[in-house]
């Protein structure tokens, strides 16, 4: 895949036509690898966000909550390449084809396979029409091999467009922090010559930089993410909140979306099983109102069950706490009205435990009359009431 880049053009002189610069790039890519070896991502979310915000603090973070264990794509970095380095060495600007092309590459490498990270794409309208235009080829690829053998490789494309967002004078109050800080680092690097020195920007001492920074992200960056807010998966992160409001907040939004993210022939198969998440909301709610419903409805008979669990369950649940397992057998006429059983069972469930009740019945003789040798007999009801729960955390041998 080591291609020749073309020379860039001085910034006045760039092409500034979308369709012109992604179809010359993705012609280069058919022609030098071949249109059935252009096998990207699944998922790509990318990650756009005030200075500040805590981009840095918050990529491992994602990463995590979408299993992706493949490096941040970050495109300063990419942008590092010899050939750019010469480019902006001369006074040019590294333009929009050639971040395309160097991105496009590096989206090939086995490691990004299923899912990537982007961090700092796009950043300019015309790379937003390059980004639906990638897209749009993804989703030609996957029908022109949804029949061949190769179509595995080639499967129902995602993207995620997250923000994460602060006010001007809270981005510029980090930056500076940030600049605090790294000055102190760079001194104990220094002085001990241990560790890499961080890049002093500066932008991180002024505060007119600083502010300068935050008003060129606004206007162009986060005006062309928002612009995808229509076609992709949007998520606006609130960043100026505690870090761990922050990632309740990622989890949130990055959640499981089989709607969204299977092939719809396939969720179409699937659609009519519910979530596992929709059947525990409704579950608990439905548990809620029967247990208040009792306590309408059959006052005594709940009190009853509630002694009954205290004083005769929860002694043996305490005994066999380490194991996580109880059972109690009874004979006790309490459970003859089937709603006891369904009250203790609630009770449990609420509490986070979870019972499970077996009724044994057998019948037992009582008298035998000898004129007609006929057995009188009763019924033995023995409830057997077996409780699970968390056992204990210590190691067991």
């Amino acid at each position: 895949m080591n291609q020749k880049t073309p020379a860039a053009l001085p910034a006045d002189l760039e092409i500034k036509d979308a369709q012109l610069i992604f179809n010359r790039v993705w012609k280069g890519m058919e022609d030098s690898i071949g249109r059935e070896e252009l096998h990207f991502p699944k998922e790509l979310i990318l990650l756009g966000g005030a200075p500040g915000s805590g981009k840095g603090t918050n990529t491992d973070f994602i990463r995590k909550v979408r299993g992706i264990t493949a490096q941040p794509i970050v495109i300063s970095q990419l942008l590092d390449s010899p050939e750019a380095k010469k480019i902006k060495a001369g006074g040019g600007m590294v333009g929009d084809e050639e971040v395309l092309r160097l991105l496009l590459y590096e989206l090939l490498k086995l490691e990004f396979r299923d899912s990537a990270v982007l961090d700092g794409f796009p950043r300019t309208d015309v790379q937003v029409e390059c980004l639906k235009m990638f897209y749009d080829q993804m989703v030609l690829l996957r029908r022109e091999f949804s029949s061949t053998a190769k179509a595995h490789f080639f499967r129902q494309p995602v993207f995620h467009i997250m923000v994460l967002f602060v006010d001007e004078a809270e981005s510029v109050i980090r930056q500076l922090k940030r600049g605090e800080e790294t000055l102190i680092h760079n001194a104990e690097v220094k002085e001990s010559g241990v560790g890499q020195l961080d890049e002093e920007r500066a932008t991180d001492f002024d505060s007119a930089l600083a502010s300068k920074r935050y008003q060129t992200f606004k206007e162009k960056t986060y005006d062309a993410l928002v612009s995808l807010k229509q076609i992709f998966h949007y998520h606006f992160i609130n960043a100026q909140a505690p870090i761990d409001v922050v990632q309740q907040n990622i989890i949130g939004e990055l959640e499981y979306q089989s709607s969204l993210e299977l092939d719809p022939r396939t969720y179409d198969t699937l659609r009519h099983i519910p979530l596992a998440d929709e059947i525990v909301l409704q579950a608990r709610q439905d548990l809620v109102n029967r247990l208040d419903s009792y306590q309408v409805e059959y006052p005594k008979l709940l009190v009853e069950v509630v002694d009954f669990i205290q004083d005769k369950m929860m002694p043996v649940i305490r005994r066999y706490a380490v194991t996580g397992r109880a059972t109690v057998n009874t004979e006790t006429t309490l459970f003859h009205t089937p709603v006891a059983l369904a009250i203790l069972i609630d009770i449990f469930s609420e509490r986070g435990f979870q019972a499970m009740v077996d009724i044994h019945r057998q019948e037992i003789p009582e008298r035998f009359d000898m004129s007609t040798g006929k057995i009188e007999t009763r019924l033995k009801k023995v409830y057997r009431m077996t409780v699970f729960f968390s056992g204990s955390k210590i190691r067991r041998g």
